[in-house]
């Protein structure tokens, strides 16, 4: 969800805010590096308009989950729930997220701005 903010706001991406040859970034809680994002791209006079994600995993099953996780985005954004879509695909047993080796995600953030 940051490489899809700061993306958006054409402003590079995770490794380049975050680099992980920093000392500081290792362990660092990905809620305050989100939060810190966000600040970048509204200092450029963007807001989120809605983000979608998709998470690629066999497990763990994400459903009963899935309204906690908007809600705590949300809640770091500054944004409603309703504004975040969040998907959740299986790789049918097929690939390394299918043979559970590995999970990924996708996100799409739409950005406006009041007098663009």
């Amino acid at each position: 969800m940051i490489d899809a903010l700061l993306g958006a706001a054409a402003l590079g991406d995770v490794g380049l805010m975050f680099p992980d040859t920093d000392p500081d970034n290792r362990g660092r809680d990905s809620a305050e590096m989100l939060a810190v994002a966000l600040e970048a791209v509204t200092t450029l006079g963007w807001s989120i308009v809605n983000i979608d994600c998709i998470v690629f995993a066999q497990r763990p099953k994400l459903l009963t989950h899935r309204q906690a996780i908007r809600e705590r985005l949300a809640e770091i954004l500054g944004i409603e729930p309703e504004r975040i879509g969040l998907q959740a695909k299986t790789g049918e047993g097929i690939g390394p997220i299918g043979h559970e080796d590995a999970i990924a995600a996708q996100c799409v953030a739409l950005l406006g701005r009041e007098n663009a």
